[in-house]
């Protein structure tokens, strides 16, 4: 304040000297802070990956302030948190519980199950018939060149399984 009454030369030197010092007290605070941060996040590396992960991410990213602003019906913001929850609160009662609605029928719920038809031979034969030679099994390990192989016999057991699947009869093995 001294250098504002008098702006002297002496009293501009004592001000930058006062500045210095304030600069150097921060940047060792600073120093100080980064430096148990840093450890804090070694510890963390040993004990938990997700904090020292969160840690780096906010140690890289810095302070990142939070707002926490909503508008009311009126489209005026709002900052405190008791008017935030109250204006959720007021949302999502006019969005749940609709008004002046009386008159809610009962739909009815149709599943796509009765309207698949059970598999016919062809398919069973067509979809062999596509299955490609010279290729790793799947995690049953049949090769495709048995199955092709197998003609009608293996062509009505797939059908008899798939179809005892489709009704719900699970085979005793499979359980």
């Amino acid at each position: 304040m001294l250098w504002l009454q008098d702006p002297s030369q002496s009293n501009v030197d004592s001000l930058n000297n006062v500045r210095c010092e304030a600069s150097g007290h921060f940047r060792n605070k600073k120093k100080e802070y980064l430096i148990a941060k840093i450890e804090e996040l070694e510890t963390n590396c040993k004990i938990k990956n997700r904090d020292l992960y969160r840690g780096m991410n906010d140690f890289k990213n810095g302070y990142q302030p939070r707002t926490n602003i909503v508008k009311d019906e009126n489209g005026d913001l709002v900052a405190a948190s008791y008017s935030i929850l109250a204006r959720w609160r007021n949302y999502f009662s006019q969005l749940l519980n609709i008004q002046g609605v009386n008159n809610v029928r009962q739909t009815e719920i149709h599943s796509a199950e009765p309207l698949v038809p059970e598999l016919s031979a062809f398919e069973v034969e067509l979809a062999i018939k596509k299955l490609k030679s010279h290729k790793s099994p799947g995690i049953d390990q049949i090769q495709t060149g048995l199955i092709k192989a197998g003609g009608r016999k293996i062509c009505y057991e797939i059908r008899k399984l798939i179809n005892s699947i489709w009704t719900k009869k699970m085979p005793g093995a499979w359980k």
